[in-house]
């Protein structure tokens, strides 16, 4: 006559509630970020309105301008700081300086159109920009004036190639020329700088 050992289906029912009552918590907690997630991208939704600016532009330095009250950062480059030296055949010269007068006579007299939505760590507006049917950012990495900074790899590259700009010599790239100098990290405008403009704005960061 067989025995039955009612300790081990104690064991297992108990096992098998366990496992049951695992599932749902997982569950449970899939559900809350489901949730979370939907009312993030909501609030995102509500507040990622697009800007566009336009008028006569003032030239910062070689990827920034000013629209009016509008402090506009050229999205997806990076142009040497406006004190930045380079050097071309040995010789030192003012790349900061001629980065941005590359940008002025792109806009000199002309109406500048930008367009964006998310902003930097120091508020920025993050934009392309057209001035006479002419997109700024690109022309400035095109023409060896900017680097690529999350976009325009193609044109980074025409320009080395050709020896263009900065590329003519030798250079720091801004980002480094920056934390040389003590200034703050800035990620390049690609998917990370999406994601923490993201944060940015719908939490109030």
């Amino acid at each position: 006559m067989r025995q039955t050992t009612s300790g081990g289906g104690f064991r297992r029912r108990s096992a098998t509630t366990r496992r049951s009552a695992g599932r749902r918590y997982a569950e449970y907690a899939l559900t809350l970020a489901i949730l979370l997630g939907l009312t993030v991208a909501v609030g995102w939704f509500d507040r990622m309105d697009t800007v566009k600016p336009t008028g006569r532009a003032t030239v910062n330095d070689g990827d920034s301008i000013t629209l009016g009250t509008e402090r506009i950062r050229l999205r997806g480059i990076d142009a040497p700081e406006f004190d930045q030296v380079c050097t071309r055949e040995g010789a030192p010269f003012d790349c900061g300086r001629q980065s941005r007068q590359r940008l002025q006579a792109l806009v000199a007299g002309k109406s500048v159109a930008c367009e964006g939505w998310e902003r930097d760590k120091y508020d920025r507006l993050l934009a392309i920009c057209v001035a006479s049917g002419v997109e700024l950012n690109r022309s400035q990495v095109e023409s060896g004036w900017a680097v690529a900074y999350g976009g325009y790899g193609d044109a980074e590259a025409s320009a080395k190639a050709a020896r263009k700009g900065i590329w003519a010599g030798e250079f720091d790239r801004p980002h480094d020329w920056r934390a040389s100098k003590g200034g703050l990290a800035e990620a390049e405008h690609g998917q990370f700088q999406t994601i923490a403009g993201w944060l940015r704005q719908v939490f109030g960061w």
